[in-house]
């Protein structure tokens, strides 16, 4: 298999045409008629900037991309393929004007053979021997389809993966899987035998063999083990066969386990050779076992491992869906960083790299179709379900990360149809189940909230949100106790808060004094997420900041550590994502439950996790991005770190605040908080700790402030030019005194006019034109070069003369870029500035 990654000289279209003939007529035919195009690079999504935009809902439609190929296949009668890693939602490839595949489904992998389409479409003239290509995307909204768009992610459209355009022989390998039976392993270890047994290494394959061809094959087998040393060889003579074949078994002697601290990876190259060339598949696998007991913890290779997990959304700031290799390896590596030994893929299968890197790292998986809220729809539908469960898990077979194969979550849900029927979706849900088992009999299924459907999966997440959606923080352990017991394996899948970044608070808000506590019932119903209505909850009524939300993971992360039956949880969700059911968000259209922001840039979140999770000695004093704490002089105030080292010492403007060991029952910071009072203006705090040795340390400044504030009244811009060209500019609110007000959050919509760009749309506290202030203040980037000029924007068609031409013909005069930034605020005066 020869292969190469399709990234550059595409063109892409977003809107629907008339025909595929409209995407080439202007290589033949340079009329007004044809539509305009664009430069693009893959992976790409034509929602990369329109998701965040507060004033409109996403494009939903067709989008369109094409390229001119050099097509060099090596093999006498190889076949030429155009291998997509996802592309979304509903797609349709064209070789000119001829289509040669489609696709139903945004998430699983799909291979279009264009061999004899590309040939005749090498003969068209004017193309000298290139082949042209075209590809349509489509995410129109479609009930009958999955994901619903009821769903709380967007339905992304756009090639939003890499597409390959790959090489093989007439008959070639199209599938290796890789089966590890470990019940001799685990027999020894159970035993307690000081020797670790064999583990049986079974390999299968299928041919890719499209015009029946009969000649005889030659396979070579080959297992590497760790260092990619050679340690077994299988050869096998065959002639071609249909569907899966065992082609041999190995018996691996005392191998190295796969777990999350040490993720050994073993090697298995498959070869097949015949009268039409040569291919190798390269594939990767681990040797492990895990078990969830019965009303018990999870264990892997026999030992207790509680799951510290959270969850993931293909969804980055300005390119939506269209990650890069290099984004998702420095995504990933901070998940592990963080501690993380667990992973749930919400709400879809994701990228292979994805899975790759979790083998790598050490990070256990849940990864599940898009079978997400609107109810059950017909045969067209389930056929979806059915497919794209095949696919993942064939697709995905031999990572040794995955344990849970998910059918499907809040299928309780009911919107997308004018019926719900509880048994038809029972009857679905162990439809689905049994068929996973039958693909892969090493692996369980789970599913999240429904209730009805519990029974019938191996294990089971309720909808807990103590401290959210439902009750008091301090209910979470109970309530997991008692959802606990009613299934024979619980795993809490999402929990968390949703929290503004840079936004702090002196006190929280929790609940405490108006929320009923101790019983235990903190399962989400339906509309508890909306910001109007029902009983009071914390995500109506609270702060949405930092502040609560580092409290709240305090305390969960403090009760998992003494829950022994708990086989794990997972926070929701490790990054800041793009929704369309969340307007009124104080980012529109953001889920902001991340530790990270939509650009991976860290909250106060994140040190929380490590200082309880990370093996690395680490120490974290909370507030660095609260510039400004506030209150009377001589006021006692708690200053916070979070820290996994055994002491600390704290400093408070070079004087010392004391040693504090650390101690994880100790609520708050487990211990590590001291009490003290601030003199007024700028304080620098310092902490120094240690951990077998090691010494960590940290340092902070911010002002304290003593002045009392009334109601705000006022808008004040100041700008900060940036080392890179850009140009930060920052709206604080003040009251009629010009006394700074920190605890404002007031929506604010920033705009511009003149030569600059706001660079907005990103879903980030920095990167939205509509926000809400963060503890007093809200801040934005600006292009001071990046607007639009004063010019026709398409090109195409300008002719020798006519009004386009003013646009060619125009002068450039030299000047200093100028743009009048303005912050809106309703109620008050538009503040406005100048940027030069």
């Amino acid at each position: 298999m020869l292969g190469q990654r399709l990234i550059q000289n595409w063109e892409h279209y977003c809107g629907s045409l008339g025909g595929v003939w409209e995407v080439w007529r202007g290589d033949k035919l340079q009329n007004h008629y044809n539509v305009p195009w664009q430069q693009v690079e893959l992976p790409h999504s034509y929602n990369a900037l329109d998701t965040m935009d507060p004033d409109s809902k996403y494009y939903q439609g067709q989008g369109w991309y094409r390229t001119k190929l050099e097509v060099n296949n090596p093999y006498p009668n190889g076949r030429t393929l155009l291998h997509f890693e996802g592309a979304g939602q509903r797609s349709s490839v064209f070789v000119y004007t001829e289509q040669v595949g489609e696709h139903l489904g945004g998430y699983d992998e799909f291979t279009v053979d264009m061999t004899e389409a590309a040939a005749r479409a090498r003969e068209i003239e004017r193309y000298v021997g290139k082949v042209s290509v075209a590809v349509m995307c489509d995410n129109s909204r479609e009930l009958e389809t999955i994901p619903s768009d009821a769903s709380d992610f967007h339905l992304y459209g756009g090639v939003y993966r890499y597409l390959n355009l790959v090489y093989v022989p007439a008959i070639s390998l199209e599938k290796v899987h890789i089966e590890t039976d470990t019940q001799a392993l685990q027999k020894s270890m159970d035993s307690g035998s000081d020797s670790i047994s064999s583990s049986t290494v079974k390999v299968r394959a299928a041919l890719y063999n499209p015009k029946g061809l009969n000649e005889n094959l030659q396979l070579t087998i080959q297992l590497t083990d760790p260092t990619g040393r050679v340690i077994a060889v299988s050869n096998v003579s065959s002639m071609p066969w249909e569907g899966e074949k065992e082609l041999t078994v190995f018996e691996l002697d005392t191998p190295q386990l796969w777990s999350t601290d040490q993720p050994v990876l073993y090697g298995c190259n498959v070869t097949l050779s015949s009268v039409h060339g040569e291919t190798t598949v390269n594939e990767k696998f681990g040797v492990r076992f895990f078990e969830f007991m019965k009303q018990g913890p999870f264990k892997l290779n026999g030992e207790r491992l509680l799951l510290r997990g959270t969850h993931r959304h293909e969804d980055h700031a300005g390119i939506g869906p269209a990650m890069t290799e290099e984004m998702i390896r420095e995504e990933m590596q901070l998940i592990k960083r963080m501690g993380a030994n667990f992973i749930r893929l919400g709400h879809y299968q994701q990228s292979r790299i994805v899975l790759n890197l979790c083998d790598e790292l050490g990070i256990l998986v849940w990864e599940e179709i898009p079978w997400c809220r609107g109810g059950l729809g017909g045969e067209a539908y389930r056929q979806q379900c059915r497919d794209m469960l095949s696919a993942m898990i064939s697709q995905h077979y031999n990572h040794p990360s995955v344990i849970l194969w998910g059918l499907g979550n809040e299928n309780d849900w009911e919107c997308d149809f004018d019926y719900f029927d509880q048994e038809e979706i029972r009857g679905f849900m162990k439809e689905l189940h049994d068929l996973s088992h039958q693909l892969d009999a090493g692996r369980l299924t789970a599913i999240r909230r429904c209730e009805f459907c519990k029974d019938i999966i191996d294990v089971y997440s309720p909808s807990i949100w103590a401290g959210w959606y439902r009750g008091i923080y301090t209910d979470y352990e109970k309530s997991s106790r008692m959802a606990f017991e009613q299934v024979d394996s619980f795993f809490h899948m999402e929990w968390g808060a949703d929290n503004l970044p840079t936004r702090h608070v002196e006190k929280t808000y929790t609940g405490f004094e108006y929320i009923p506590r101790g019983n235990g019932a903190t399962e989400e119903r339906d509309g508890d997420y909306l910001l109007t209505g029902g009983e009071t909850r914390v995500s109506r009524d609270g702060d949405w900041s930092e502040t609560y939300f580092c409290e709240m993971i305090d305390w969960y992360l403090k009760c998992q550590e003494g829950m022994d039956w708990l086989t794990g949880a997972a926070q929701w969700s490790f990054k800041d994502f793009a929704t369309p059911v969340r307007p009124d968000s104080p980012i529109p259209y953001l889920n902001m439950k991340g530790i990270v922001e939509r650009d991976l840039t860290k909250k106060e979140a994140f040190y929380v996790f490590q200082s309880y999770w990370s093996k690395e000695p680490m120490v974290r004093i909370y507030g660095h991005t609260m510039p400004v704490r506030w209150g009377d002089e001589d006021e006692q105030k708690y200053l916070k770190v979070y820290s996994n080292c055994s002491k600390a010492e704290l400093f408070l403007n070079g004087v010392s605040l004391g040693l504090k060991l650390r101690d994880s029952n100790d609520f708050p910071c487990a211990g590590l908080r001291w009490n003290t009072a601030f003199k007024p203006g700028v304080n620098h705090v310092q902490v120094i700790a240690e951990k077998e040795g090691i010494i960590v340390k940290d340092e902070l400044t911010f002002n304290y402030q003593t002045e009392t504030w009334g109601e705000p009244t006022e808008l004040q811009l100041t700008s900060v030019k940036q080392d890179d060209g850009r140009i930060y500019v920052e709206a604080r609110m003040f009251d009629e005194k010009g006394v700074f007000c920190p605890d404002a959050s007031h929506f604010i919509r920033f705009g511009l006019s003149g030569d600059g760009k706001l660079l907005d749309g990103l879903g980030t506290i920095h990167g939205s034109r509509l926000v809400q202030l963060a503890t007093g203040r809200a801040g934005i980037y600006i292009d001071p070069q990046g607007g639009s000029a004063a010019a026709i924007g398409e090109t195409a068609f300008i002719s020798a003369g006519g009004p386009a031409m003013a646009a060619v013909k125009a002068g450039k005069v030299a000047q200093l870029p100028t743009s009048v930034v303005s912050a809106k605020c309703e109620g008050m005066a538009t503040a406005f500035i100048t940027l030069q």
